[in-house]
């Protein structure tokens, strides 16, 4: 493959993890909508985390199987991305919680697809110079995620109301899908000359780091997705801000993780994970510490959400691309280690919901915070687990 078209492809990986980002960022902003449309409660209306996430973890299961054995892995990803778009087009139609959370369900199988496709796919080009390669296709989900509030506040300051603005996202996305189905030159499999017993082999050989990686993901996704998707809801139940107000603080937070993921992609360059990774969890902890000590000032709250956006951002490329240092990154192996990402949009968003709804909104940064240093003692462990398989191949290797 030619640099070229290493660099076409890898354009058309962040292209669509750009959508991935729009159709995220666009949830936090619709949820009090969504419960109004549907007629339900915020505990409720919470639920839809749990659904588009078990869906997204069918989708991140199948598409390990699936790009390990279709040669066309563009067209894959493609027509994943243009289920996305339809649902972006049909959930605000949604007449009953119902039927969203079979659009949601829906929803998250595409979502599983292009997350492990896309990392998948550009570890596979760029092989062990991939770490800022997958720092920018993180980078370009938060730009995604920071664009979709934008123009959910745009619209409803122009009069428009929530519906139009997950139209105008889907009209975005959807050059975007026909650009990614007809994209040619997919990646072929660095590891097709491995027979099963091969594959086998290795699988159980790093089953350990590989559930250590989930864990790491899981806890990480955790984080990432109840403080985004619910800072919006958080600051219009306690008063800190108008729904306007509360549409920029999502987008506050999304812009500050997308300046934070541009940044890491050339701190990639220079400085090792550990180092990365620690400022990164010291930055989260601190802010979050900050947010339960001063609950009340909007100004606090601007800070705070400024703050965990830039530090967060570099977590999940820099803990993904270190796993992928200890293993042969199969598409199997990383839909497993993705797997954890699934797991970890689901539960914690949905335990927020509900404890919004019985316990207040005060409970929201608390469990974030819980998540994010849960999710800085498990990289400690893998830390240790990649020291010893580096330690394993220096006395393989001199034997």
């Amino acid at each position: 493959m030619t640099q070229n078209e290493k660099l076409r492809n890898t354009l058309g990986y962040y292209l669509i993890f750009i959508c991935l980002g729009l159709g995220l960022g666009i949830t936090g902003p619709a949820l009090p909508s969504l419960a109004k449309q549907t007629g339900s409660t915020l505990g409720a209306i919470g639920s839809i985390f749990l659904v588009s996430s078990i869906g997204g973890i069918l989708g991140t299961a199948i598409s390990g199987r699936i790009l390990d054995r279709v040669p066309q892995r563009h067209l894959v990803l493609g027509l994943a991305q243009l289920i996305s778009t339809i649902v972006l087009v049909v959930t605000p139609l949604a007449g009953n919680l119902w039927i969203l959370l079979l659009i949601v369900f829906i929803s998250g199988l595409p979502i599983g697809m292009i997350n492990n496709g896309s990392n998948t796919l550009l570890m596979w080009i760029h092989g062990e110079k991939a770490g800022p390669y997958i720092n920018g296709l993180h980078f370009s989900f938060g730009l995604g995620a920071f664009l979709a509030p934008t123009v959910f506040a745009q619209i409803l300051r122009l009069g428009g109301t929530y519906q139009h603005a997950y139209w105008a996202l889907a009209m975005i996305a959807f050059p975007i899908t026909l650009f990614m189905m007809f994209l040619p030159g997919s990646p072929e499999h660095p590891h097709e000359n491995e027979d099963n017993s091969q594959r086998h082999e290795n699988l159980r050989t790093v089953l350990p780091i590989i559930l250590v990686a989930m864990l790491f993901l899981f806890f990480y996704v955790g984080s990432e997705i109840t403080f985004g998707n619910w800072i919006y809801t958080y600051a219009l139940t306690l008063n800190l801000a108008d729904v306007t107000t509360a549409a920029y603080l999502t987008s506050g937070f999304w812009l500050s993780f997308t300046i934070g993921r541009a940044i890491s992609i050339l701190v990639a360059m220079r400085f090792k994970p550990v180092q990365v990774l620690t400022v990164s969890f010291l930055g989260g902890i601190g802010s979050l510490t900050l947010a339960i000590a001063i609950p009340h000032s909007t100004t606090i709250l601007w800070i705070v959400v400024v703050a965990a956006g830039f530090f967060m951002a570099p977590i999940w490329a820099t803990g993904y691309n270190f796993a992928g240092q200890s293993v042969k990154l199969t598409a199997t192996i990383s839909s497993l280690i993705i797997l954890g990402d699934s797991f970890g949009a689901v539960v914690l968003p949905w335990l927020t919901g509900i404890a919004i709804e019985r316990f207040g909104a005060y409970t929201m940064p608390w469990l974030v915070l819980v998540s994010l240093f849960l999710n800085a003692i498990v990289f400690a462990v893998m830390m240790w687990q990649h020291r010893k398989v580096r330690s394993r191949t220096i006395s393989e290797t001199a034997i």
